[in-house]
């Protein structure tokens, strides 16, 4: 039922209240209609009694208590979705903005979503190739996961986020799709963004969502739950998998704290809203895969982590929802390693059901297992140098430095456009393993090491 009101009773920031308003619903849109003829769209955000707030999208800016026309909807927002939205780019409330038209729809979809049910829900395996040695081989992302990035200010985040939509695949022949969600962005970024996704035809297959900087925070909060419609969409109705890349979550916990403070509410730890945890839920918990449905959805939200602390709030609680992190290390970055991933505090945890045989090689669990703990004590080894001189090392400490070395700026490093299979991943991991006599490769049984370690040590560096 529609239902409209004339005046409006206050106006607070992009916040306008409404008096005397009876069976309006929680997330109900509201329309506004100004005397100059131009619209503006809000979502209730309160309710108290017969009092409702509103937060108005596009700003409040000259609206007064006389001039503006309020419709209730009746309805949540929802988005128009069709399989025409592959190859668009959207603003953050799913509008169009590449001048192609507007999405003749098949559907209108809350973007609010709906919980899936626990029992309907299918144990995540299969993985997606990144061609990123670092991820493929060490903290593998598998398909329905939840996997985030924890960057700082100023690091590679962008990069590596379109180094993954450009490269990712997925190793059967399902139907393979892309929902790119850029929150709070600079001019230069979506535009690094859309002429990257271009340059590479890749496209056709990516729906790119882009809410700036000087875009109301409103609409940044609204911008995941858009894209994750998008993608529910084209998982479960589609039967596509479903990749999903967010950046940067900061971006929208800082809005979440904004649009909270504005309503009055009171703040937690570092002025964020106590409900964080779940708001954040609500938003990964979406990723997944369902009994009966073809396609999944697959998530890598990113985030800078202020002041590059990992106990802060936003990367805190990612890591009690999510199933891992990737997180990346300023130290590599400075000395010009990309992707700068550090790959000790960096895991998937649902890696061991989604690789091995049938999915990537059969040695590809004792291959990570060595390479992180071969990894972990050349850290030892480095710490150890830093007090009595590299020159006073054991020669296995020399060989333990040697290897880090080759690990860094083979391993790790691969630059922008090196886009490296499974088999070139965990082939280039044996090689640099075999750098070490066996006697030091402590976690690989006689049988890998007879058919992986002599083919390695062939070619070895």
């Amino acid at each position: 039922m529609i239902i409209k009101h004339l005046k409006l009773s206050q106006i607070n920031g992009s916040l306008v209240v409404l008096d005397d308003v009876k069976d309006a619903s929680n997330e109900e849109i509201v329309l506004l209609k100004v005397e100059d003829g131009t619209r503006r769209m809000g979502r209730i955000v309160k309710i108290d009694g017969e009092r409702i707030t509103v937060q108005v999208f596009e700003g409040t800016r000259g609206l007064s208590m006389s001039n503006a026309e309020a419709t209730l909807t009746g309805k949540p927002m929802e988005i128009a979705l069709s399989p025409e939205i592959l190859g668009r780019t959207f603003d953050g409330l799913g509008r169009p903005i590449d001048g192609l038209g507007e999405i003749y729809p098949e559907e209108l979809r809350d973007v609010n979503g709906s919980p899936i049910n626990p029992v309907s829900r299918v144990y995540p395996q299969n993985f997606i190739q990144t061609g990123i040695s670092s991820i493929d081989a060490l903290a593998t992302l598998i398909r329905g996961q939840k996997l985030p990035i924890f960057s700082g200010s100023g690091m590679k985040h962008n990069e590596l986020a379109v180094q993954l939509v450009q490269q990712s695949t997925i190793s059967d022949s399902g139907d393979f799709a892309i929902v790119f969600a850029a929150m709070g962005v600079k001019n230069d970024v979506a535009m690094f963004f859309k002429n990257s996704f271009r340059e590479a035809n890749v496209m056709d297959r990516v729906v790119m969502l882009l809410n700036l900087a000087n875009d109301p925070i409103i609409e940044r909060i609204m911008t995941p739950r858009c894209a994750l419609t998008i993608a529910e969409y084209l998982a479960f109705t589609l039967g596509k998998h479903v990749l999903v890349i967010m950046t940067d979550m900061t971006s929208y916990c800082e809005a979440l704290r904004e649009y909270s403070s504005s309503k009055g509410e009171i703040p937690g730890r570092k002025g964020f809203p106590g409900y964080l945890y779940s708001d954040l839920a609500s938003l990964y918990e979406r990723a997944g895969m369902i009994e009966g449905a073809e396609g999944s959805v697959t998530q890598i939200p990113i985030l800078t982590m202020p002041n590059d602390d990992i106990t802060h709030p936003i990367p805190d609680l990612t890591g009690y929802i999510t199933e891992g992190q990737i997180v990346l290390d300023r130290g590599l970055d400075y000395k010009g390693v990309y992707p700068p991933i550090s790959v000790l505090p960096s895991l998937s945890r649902l890696m061991k059901d989604g690789i091995g045989e049938g999915y990537t090689r059969e040695d590809h669990s004792t291959l990570a297992n060595q390479l992180l703990s071969t990894y972990a004590k050349v850290q030892d080894a480095k710490a150890l140098a830093s007090v009595i001189g590299e020159d006073e090392l054991s020669r296995e400490d020399k060989l333990l430095l040697g290897f880090g070395k080759l690990f860094d700026e083979r391993f790790l490093n691969q630059g922008y456009t090196e886009n490296r299979s499974i088999d070139e991943t965990l082939d280039l991991g044996w090689e640099l393993l075999s750098t070490l006599p066996r006697n030091m490769l402590d976690r690989v049984d006689d049988k890998t090491i007879e058919k992986y370690y002599k083919k390695a040590e062939e070619t070895a560096v």
